[in-house]
């Protein structure tokens, strides 16, 4: 039977099974429990902030970030095309439109863009941000820290500061990656901006099979959101509501997973550190291609490895290379399709979409699972070598 190696899978090597029956011997197994509030303590501990809420998904911990931020009909929001669609769609939940921004070169927003843009086709008004061809304001700034590679922060937060943005920070991919230098040294993704979304999905670097959570600058927000993210309780006896809510809370079921998984994000963070380092020492001589680096001043969770190949010296296209691998069992995945491309989001706003353009043409995403072996990564390796190398010589790859 061919050997197959994975993108990203969960690893439950730790007490999940003994939480999870736990769990469901107790028979909390719904949006209450306490492994709800164990799992926020948890996060909480390790993030160093006050309050954390546990959710349903990144998606719903983004949404309720901007309704906390003030988004309403009509508002704009400024967005990465970089990303994947679900940092995007909360914004038209809300009735909104994304104003879509280039990356850099280390695929997360591009500031040195992102100032020009308010200085050039904004205007602040009385402490507000206009758009000058729709006369519309700009409420927030959602930026992506992608693949666990930290955004600069500090020139993104001088920004919003001057140009009275809130900041929500899709850490959906970042948990445990934080700064070590700088303004902001110590401080973890999801932790610098006014609010703080994460991720739980069955690929990350922790799993609570879906799930996600929320934290905010400011403990009042954080405290509205749990609020919120139950229905807007305000006496759960007789079903008195004061405002709209959403069954946006995680379950009991999903916590005890991920308490069970954040006993072993430590270790799963020095694992993805150390086939990081396997892959480059693999990919030295590589003369196709690089594997992207991390902001200088960080320290990167490293949740996904990206490979930036030279496709200009290929015959051939990025979708051959990815079905090649698969054909050999090796699982990878080009970067997303660029948002603003997307049929939903064909006639909103961009500005001077560049470099995403030519990164979504040529990054291969490497397995990157906990459980990866070194023998895997050396097998990963020589099979891309192969491929790119009879693609170089105009041989037709099978």
């Amino acid at each position: 039977m061919q050997r197959f190696i994975p993108l990203s899978i969960p690893n439950f090597e730790g007490n999940e099974s003994k939480y999870v029956n736990d769990a469901l011997s107790q028979g909390w197994v719904s949006t209450g429990g306490a492994y709800i509030t164990e799992l926020e303590k948890k996060l909480e501990e390790f993030l160093k902030v006050k309050k954390v809420v546990a959710c349903q998904s990144g998606t719903a911990a983004l949404h309720l970030a901007l309704m906390e931020c003030g988004v309403q009909p009509g508002d704009l929001v400024i967005v990465p095309t970089l990303t994947f669609i679900a940092t995007v769609n909360p914004v038209m939940y809300q009735f909104a439109s994304p104003i879509f921004m280039d990356c850099d070169n280390s695929l997360c927003m591009d500031v040195r863009k992102l100032r020009e843009f308010c200085e050039s086709e904004c205007d602040l008004k009385e402490e507000r941000l206009f758009h000058k061809d729709t006369g519309k304001q700009i409420k927030a700034l959602v930026v992506v820290h992608v693949f666990g590679n930290l955004a600069d922060m500090e020139s993104i937060m001088e920004i919003a500061e001057e140009f009275h943005l809130k900041v929500i920070e899709d850490a959906t991919e970042a948990l445990g990656s934080r700064y070590i230098s700088g303004r902001y040294a110590g401080k973890f993704a999801g932790t610098i901006g006014d609010f703080g979304a994460y991720s739980f999905n069955g690929n990350k670097i922790i799993t609570t099979g879906g799930g996600g959570a929320i934290t905010a600058k400011e403990e009042e927000a954080a405290i509205h959101m749990q609020y919120i993210s139950t229905q807007a309780k305000d006496d759960p006896h007789y079903y008195i509501h004061h405002e709209i809510g959403f069954n946006y809370r995680m379950t009991n079921l999903q916590a005890a997973l991920g308490v069970a998984q954040m006993e072993e994000l430590p270790e799963f963070i020095r694992r993805k550190n150390k086939n990081y380092q396997l892959y480059l020492e693999q990919l030295n001589d590589f003369s196709f291609g690089r594997l992207l680096g991390f902001r200088e001043g960080t320290e990167s969770n490293r949740w996904f490895y990206s490979l930036e190949l030279q496709m200009e010296k290929l015959r051939g296209s990025l979708r051959e290379i990815i079905s090649s691998l698969q054909a050999r069992g090796i699982q990878t995945r080009a970067i997303w399709d660029l948002i603003h491309k997307q049929l939903p989001y064909r006639e909103k706003i961009t500005y001077q979409i560049e470099r995403a353009l030519y990164y979504s043409s040529c990054i291969l995403n490497l397995p990157c699972s906990t459980q990866l072996t070194k023998e895997e990564i050396v097998f990963v390796v020589e099979q891309i070598k192969t491929i790119v190398g009879e693609m170089a010589d105009g041989i037709k790859i099978t």
